[in-house]
C-alpha cells in the first residue's frame, strides 16, 4: 500500500518525481524518498508526508533527468527515515522502490548476510535489492537479467522499480499482484501506482499485468517481457481522466469534496443505462451475460471495508427484488478457508480501486474453481476489471480520500441496477413496479442535494458528539449495512470507536454500554420495520442514551423521542441507503475535523490496500 513515482525523459526528474508523490500520498504517507542519478545516485528519505521530503531536499535539485520516488505505508519496519524507500543495494549500485511484500524476505536475507550483504533497514524490500546486486556481481550480469534471476527467488506480491547507478539511461520495472501503470510521453517514460500521477503529462498508458517485467530505455524505448524472457505486445490504453477531477477544487478536504459529488457521481453511474417513462434499464457488462447470472444456483459478493458493506446492502437488493439467494463473503477470509465454489457460481467482485489484493484474489480463486466473475469497480483499467468475465464501472470519478463516500453510493446504485434488471428478467418485478423503482432511482441524485443541506446541522450534532470516546449506530433491514458504514466512518476518520448493530441484537451485548455518555445513531427511515426501531428507539432512552435519529421528512413519532433528529426525504425502502449515509458522511467528517484530525488522510490507513 504505497505509492511509487519513476521518470526518465529529457526534462529534470526531481520536481516531476515530487509532483507525482503528492498526488500518491493517500496511497501511503508515513515517509517518503526519491534517488536520482546525476553525476553519482542520490538519495532523500524522510520520515513524514511528502512535505516533509520537500523541506528536506530545498530547492537545490540535481540536474538528474532519471529517478523515482516513493510514498510508504509501513509493512516492514517502523515507520522512520531509514525504512523510507528508495533502498540502496549493500554496494550503493543499485536503488529500489517497491509496493508488496517479499514473503521470503527472512530466509533470503539470512543467506544474504552470509554472502557478507549488509542491512541497514528493517525492510523486506532492501532484501530485494541485494539480490539483484548479487546476481550482478555472480554472473557478471546487467541489470535485466540479474533481475530475471532475482525474481525466481522472491516469494509474495510486489511491484518493483529498479535504478543502476552505472546505467542512468534505464529502469527496470516488475509487477506481481500490485499494481503499476507506465504513461507514454514525447521521449519521456513514466511509471506510477496509479494514473493519477501522470495524466497531466500524457493520456497514453500501458498496464503491467503480473509475472512481466518491463524495460524503459533512452535509446531503445519501451520493451516489455514475460518472466520466462518473452518480448510481448502491449496494447497503449487512453486515460478517461481530468486533471480538475485530482484537485479539491476550493474544499477544505477531499472527502467533503467527494461528499458533494454523490448528486453528479450517482447520476453518472445511471447515465444511459435507465429510463423510467420508457421503462427500461441496462447494463453493458450484463446483457450478453444475463441468462448465465439468472442460471446461477446462487451469487457469491465479495468486498472488504466499504466494498463489504455495499455488498450486504446488494444481498438485501438480490434476495428482495431478483428472489435470487445471495451470500456476501469477506474477500479476505473466503480466499484463506477453502471456500465451496461449484460451475455455475457467480461471484460479484466490489472494489472501489480495482486493485484491493485481498478482492483480487478472492475473484481469481473463484474463478479458477469455475465459477462466472463479475466485476463492479470504480478505476477503468485496474486489475480487477481486466480479470473478471464481465463487469461494469461505477463511473464515480477518482476519489482521493481514504474515507470511501461517493464510491460506496456508486457501487449501492449499480447493486440496484444490477438486482432490478435481473428481477424484471426473472419477472419477479411486475411492469408497474419496475417502472416506480426506475423512477424513484433517478430522482435520488436530486434527493441526495436536499440531503446535503443539511450540513449545519450535522456540524451542530458533530460538535455535540466530538468528545465521546465510543458511539453505537443502529439500523433494520436495508438501513443495518449504513449503520456499519456510518460507524466505519466515524471511527477511520474521528478516532471515535463507534459499532454498527442490527438494531434488534442491541439487547443481546451492546445495551450494557449504553450510558448518558453514549450517543447512539438510529437509522429509522424503514416503513416495514418502522414499529420495532422505534421500540429500540425507546430503549436507549430509558437507559439515558443521547439518541440521534435519521428519520424521514414526515416522521413525527421518532421526533418526539430523540435527542437530535435529521430529516432525509422519504424514498422506496430499498432506496433508502443511498440517502440515509449522506448524513452519517457529514457527521464523520465534521467531528473528524473538530477533533483536529488528518480527514483525508486517516492514521494508519491507505486508499488502496494492495498488501495482505
Amino acid at each position: 500500500m504505497c505509492g511509487i513515482m519513476a521518470y526518465l525523459g529529457n526534462k529534470q526528474a526531481g520536481p516531476i518525481i515530487l509532483e507525482g508523490l503528492k498526488r500518491l500520498e493517500y496511497r501511503g504517507y508515513d515517509s517518503a524518498g526519491m534517488a536520482l542519478i546525476e553525476d553519482d545516485m542520490v538519495i532523500y528519505k524522510k520520515q513524514g508526508k511528502v512535505a516533509e521530503l520537500e523541506r528536506l531536499i530545498g530547492a537545490d535539485w540535481p540536474k538528474s533527468t532519471i529517478g523515482m520516488g516513493h510514498t510508504r505505508w509501513a509493512t516492514h519496519g517502523v515507520p522512520d527515515d531509514i525504512n523510507a524507500h528508495p533502498h540502496r543495494s549493500s554496494g550503493g549500485r543499485l536503488a529500489v522502490i517497491h509496493n508488496g511484500i517479499v514473503e521470503n524476505y527472512d530466509s533470503l536475507k539470512k543467506a544474504l548476510q552470509k554472502l557478507d550483504f549488509s542491512f541497514t533497514s528493517q525492510t523486506d524490500t532492501e532484501v530485494f535489492v541485494n539480490l539483484v546486486e548479487y546476481y550482478m556481481l555472480r554472473d557478471e550480469a546487467d541489470l535485466e537479467s540479474a533481475a530475471f534471476s532475482a525474481l525466481k527467488r522472491v516469494e509474495g506480491a510486489y511491484a518493483f522499480v529498479l535504478m543502476d547507478r552505472e546505467n542512468p539511461d534505464r529502469l527496470v520495472i516488475a509487477k506481481k499482484q500490485s499494481p503499476i501503470v507506465i504513461g507514454i510521453g514525447e521521449e519521456e517514460f513514466f511509471i506510477a501506482s496509479d494514473a493519477t500521477p501522470i495524466v497531466q503529462y500524457t493520456k497514453k498508458v500501458i498496464y503491467l499485468e503480473d509475472n512481466e517485467l518491463a524495460i524503459v530505455d533512452r535509446k531503445a524505448g519501451l520493451i516489455i517481457k514475460s518472466f520466462d524472457k518473452k518480448i510481448l505486445t502491449k496494447q497503449v490504453k487512453e486515460l478517461d481522466l481530468k486533471l480538475e477531477e485530482l484537485e479539491k477544487g476550493g474544499y477544505d478536504h477531499f472527502m467533503l469534496k467527494e461528499i458533494y459529488q454523490q448528486p453528479q457521481s450517482v447520476s453518472d453511474c445511471m447515465r444511459g443505462r435507465i429510463n423510467s417513462e420508457e421503462g427500461w434499464a441496462v447494463l453493458g457488462g450484463l446483457k450478453e451475460h444475463i441468462d448465465q447470472i439468472l442460471d446461477a444456483k446462487r451469487l457469491i459478493l465479495l468486498g472488504c471495508g466499504t466494498s463489504w458493506h455495499s455488498a450486504l446492502i446488494g444481498k438485501y437488493l438480490m434476495e428482495d427484488l431478483a428472489r435470487i439467494p445471495t451470500k456476501v463473503e469477506y474477500a479476505s477470509e473466503f480466499r484463506y478457508r477453502n471456500p465451496v465454489i461449484e460451475e455455475g457460481d457467480v461471484v460479484i467482485a466490489i472494489s472501489q480501486s480495482g486493485e484491493t489484493i485481498d478482492t483480487l484474489a478472492a475473484a481469481k480463486l473463484a474463478k479458477s474453481r469455475g465459477a462466472y466473475v463479475y466485476g463492479i469497480v470504480n478505476v477503468v483499467g485496474s486489475s480487477i476489471a481486466r480479470m473478471t468475465d464481465s463487469g461494469s464501472y461505477i463511473h464515480a470519478g477518482p476519489e482521493i480520500g481514504v474515507a470511501s463516500t461517493k464510491a460506496f453510493t456508486g457501487q449501492v446504485t449499480l447493486l440496484t441496477l444490477l438486482a432490478l434488471i435481473l428481477g424484471r428478467k426473472e419477472g419477479n418485478i411486475p411492469p408497474k413496479k419496475y417502472k416506480t423503482y426506475l423512477k424513484a432511482l433517478e430522482t435520488i441524485p436530486s434527493q441526495i442535494a436536499q440531503v446535503l443541506s443539511i450540513e449545519e446541522q450535522m456540524k451542530f450534532i458533530a460538535a455535540e458528539i466530538k468528545d465521546s470516546q465510543h458511539a453505537l449506530y443502529l439500523g433494520r433491514g436495508y438501513n443495518f449495512p449504513v449503520a456499519l458504514e456510518g460507524a466505519l466512518k466515524l471511527k477511520e476518520i474521528s478516532y471515535i470507536h463507534a459499532e454498527g448493530y442490527p438494531a434488534a441484537e442491541m439487547k443481546h451485548g451492546p445495551i450494557a454500554l449504553i450510558d448518558e455518555n453514549m450517543p447512539v445513531v438510529v437509522v429509522a427511515t424503514n416503513d416495514s420495520d418502522y414499529d420495532k426501531v422505534v421500540n429500540n428507539i425507546q430503549e436507549v432512552k430509558s437507559r439515558k442514551g443521547i439518541v440521534i435519529s435519521i428519520v424521514n421528512e414526515d416522521d413525527t413519532i421518532v421526533k418526539g423521542i430523540s435527542d437530535y433528529t435529521v430529516e432525509i426525504p422519504r424514498t422506496l425502502d430499498a432506496l433508502t441507503p443511498l440517502l440515509s449515509v449522506i448524513p452519517l458522511q457529514l457527521l464523520s467528517y465534521h467531528a473528524a475535523v473538530m477533533r483536529g484530525c488528518d480527514v483525508d488522510q486517516p492514521r494508519n490507513l491507505a486508499k488502496s490496500v494492495t498488501v495482505e
